[in-house]
């Protein structure tokens, strides 16, 4: 489709008084209606102000319902937004914005003072956001000077970008990933029809919304099926059980690391989780411990798995095969193509195993200002290139193998990380496992593998490759083990493997094979 609707608008019209979001912090609520006209309201201020469209906004903030009405306001005015990560100091953040030519920085109180240093460092704007008090909003003063006429001709261009939503390079600058209204409006379809949204959902926001997840799975969904969600600051396991257990939580979307939290929760053995019809997953295999555990408590976490430069939805498990196909991402939803090469460059035909290709609506235009990163991204022939290692099995079900660039060859033979660490965390004593390549001298790679025991375990690392050679073969083993407390990871709960590498254990010696 070449026009969308204005989702902010569309929404309002249909159920004005509904509730959207709910600040969980302050209880403070907000319809379709307020959210609609808060955007447009904004949305003049930033036109009157002399932005025009194509300039690009910044936000700098935790989770908050207004961070959703700058989306909405920037998507009615062609201003392009990008979310930035709070993560990251004020010298990794300069050049970002730098690269993106950002002339204005909203910002929450938490992040005033970083917001501070890079509006004197780079001469851009600053404007408030988020939360005041008990139930105020940064913006409330701000909009009073607004004008509430609406926006535009309720139409949205599906291609024009809308927001950047910056990956996380191992090397150099972040990558501009273009996010437009038509893979939103893909997204939703291929996320509603798996996880089976209703006008009734309700949802909890706790990822960044500098990720895509934070933004997509499922929030953005869910407002555009009329549900509502709560907003956390960002994760807290007590505070999402509460609200499971008050019935407040129809169903979310989560990282395994999340799940976990959960499960090692003190209260989660009180939480009353019979009105949660659907968990999703995604940025990792979910240990099969943490599958059992939850559908012990008549719970299904399904995995699914998809890309910032799609959306991100692409494959999702239905839950009647869940228990049954333990580890697959299920298949591809109804709005994306998928295709397996091999490394012949040949597309494989039933079951089997390649790299991972997209093609469909859902999927970016490329990335901002870097035609060259754009075009090493896609095949000649339009399907984007994953970069993952995938199986389908006869039955149609995908199973991600690993990463590419994850992947090491040990004396010859090729070995994918996420094979074994599903392996180690089959142990009875190990809670996760991370393992990368690292050089030898005799094999050129082996794994080291880096271990977070369950609670009150504990482990002779002496015995891990005794324990593993009935289960994988010889070479696939670590070579060397390092029990550790906890793993860099992005903000999404996904572990860094680029910095493992880097990492020192003065006071740890590796246990060698």
């Amino acid at each position: 489709m070449e026009f969308l609707t204005d989702m902010a608008a569309k929404r309002a019209e249909l159920t004005p008084d509904a509730v959207a979001f709910i600040d969980h912090d302050t209880s403070r609520s907000f319809t379709f209606c307020e959210v609609n006209s808060r955007a447009s309201r904004l949305g003049n201020l930033l036109l009157n102000r002399g932005l025009e469209k194509g300039d690009r906004i910044a936000v700098l903030c935790l989770n908050h319902p207004d961070f959703f009405v700058l989306l909405f306001a920037a998507q009615k005015t062609g201003l392009l937004l990008v979310p930035l990560n709070w993560r990251q100091p004020v010298a990794e953040l300069k050049p970002v914005l730098e690269a993106t030519g950002v002339k204005v920085i909203f910002h929450d109180g938490a992040f005033a003072e970083t917001a501070g240093e890079l509006a004197a460092e780079t001469g851009v704007g600053l404007l408030p956001l988020g939360a005041t008090g008990t139930s105020g909003s940064a913006l409330d003063d701000l909009l009073k000077e607004a004008s509430p006429a609406a926006i535009g001709c309720g139409r949205i261009e599906a291609d024009t970008p809308w927001y950047l939503m910056l990956t996380s390079g191992t090397t150099g600058l972040p990558k501009a990933v273009i996010q437009t209204a038509g893979m939103a409006y893909a997204n939703m379809i291929n996320y509603s029809q798996a996880a089976g949204l209703t006008a009734g959902e309700k949802s909890v926001n706790f990822l960044p919304l500098f990720h895509t997840a934070g933004i997509n799975l499922p929030t953005l969904p869910v407002f555009l099926n009329g549900g509502s969600s709560a907003i956390l600051r960002k994760f807290d396991a007590d505070a999402v059980l509460d609200l499971i257990d008050a019935g407040d939580v129809t169903s979310f979307f989560a990282v395994p690391a999340i799940y976990q939290a959960l499960a090692l929760s003190a209260g989660i053995g009180k939480t009353d989780f019979s009105n949660v019809r659907f968990l999703g997953c995604g940025g990792a295999p979910v240990p099969g411990h943490l599958l059992t555990d939850f559908r012990k408590r008549g719970v299904t976490i399904c995995n699914g798995m998809g890309m910032t430069e799609t959306g991100p939805t692409v494959f999702l498990m239905d839950k009647s095969h869940a228990a049954v196909k333990i580890g697959s991402v299920g298949k591809p939803q109804i709005l994306t193509d998928v295709r397996l090469v091999d490394g012949e460059g040949g597309v494989v035909e039933g079951p089997g195993e390649g790299e991972v290709q997209f093609r469909g609506p859902n999927i970016t235009p490329g990335y901002m200002d870097n035609p060259q990163a754009t075009a090493e991204a896609f095949t000649v022939d339009g399907w984007l290139k994953s970069g993952d290692v995938g199986r389908r099995d006869e039955d149609g079900y995908y199973f991600i193998v690993d990463r590419l660039k994850d992947m090491y060859i040990s004396g010859g033979e090729n070995v994918y990380p996420a094979e074994v660490e599903k392996v180690l965390v089959d142990h009875p004593a190990i809670l996760e496992a991370v393992v990368i390549g690292v050089p030898d001298d005799k094999w050129g790679e082996t794994g080291a593998a880096f271990l977070i025991l369950r609670p009150e375990e504990d482990l002779d690392t002496h015995e891990l490759p005794g324990w593993c050679r009935s289960r994988i073969a010889p070479y696939k083993i670590p070579k060397s083990f390092f029990i550790v407390e906890d793993l860099p990871r992005t903000a999404a709960g996904k572990v860094r493997k680029n910095l493992l590498k880097d990492m020192t254990f003065a006071e740890k010696t590796p246990e060698d094979a």
